[in-house]
């Protein structure tokens, strides 16, 4: 019985190597799949970073709130905070309307009949997504230096 297995799974592992080979070979399966990857790890860290974005916003808009309940004089003294709080709260907003942007019109399935349309189609859902990251990581790093107590 150990002769026939031993054979049989170096038959087994052979053909298994080869036939990825052959799938990588044309490229194309590769860079559609890596393509994929990236749209799919920039999509998990906004969502992974949803809550935050909430909670930040939230921060800013309270302080903003509790600044006007301030007596005039000492909400003039504030403006430049008030600006700086409105811009981080724009930005945090504009970050939350990317991804849902984003995730409203991505279509996973879009041009898989014809490669190479789905590669550029793929590709520029890549720049769109890291867009979409580079605007949470920016908003949250204004938010956190501007509401994270010193």
């Amino acid at each position: 019985m150990k002769k026939i297995m031993i054979p049989f799974l170096a038959v087994l592992v052979f053909t298994a190597c080869n036939h990825q080979k052959e799938k990588n070979t044309t490229g194309q399966a590769t860079t559609e799949d890596s393509l994929m990857k990236a749209i799919d790890e920039g999509h998990i860290y906004g969502m992974a970073r949803m809550a935050k974005l909430h909670r930040s916003q939230q921060a800013a808009q309270r302080m903003i709130d509790s600044i006007y309940a301030l007596p005039s004089n000492q909400k003039q003294a504030a403006e430049g905070l008030v600006n700086k709080l409105n811009e981080t709260l724009n930005n945090l907003t504009t970050a939350e309307a990317a991804m849902n942007k984003w995730m409203d019109e991505f279509n996973m399935d879009s041009a898989k009949g014809n490669q190479s349309e789905r590669i550029k189609y793929l590709k520029e859902e890549k720049r769109k997504v890291e867009e979409m990251k580079n605007a949470f990581i920016n908003s949250l790093q204004q938010a956190d230096s501007l509401l994270t107590p010193q």
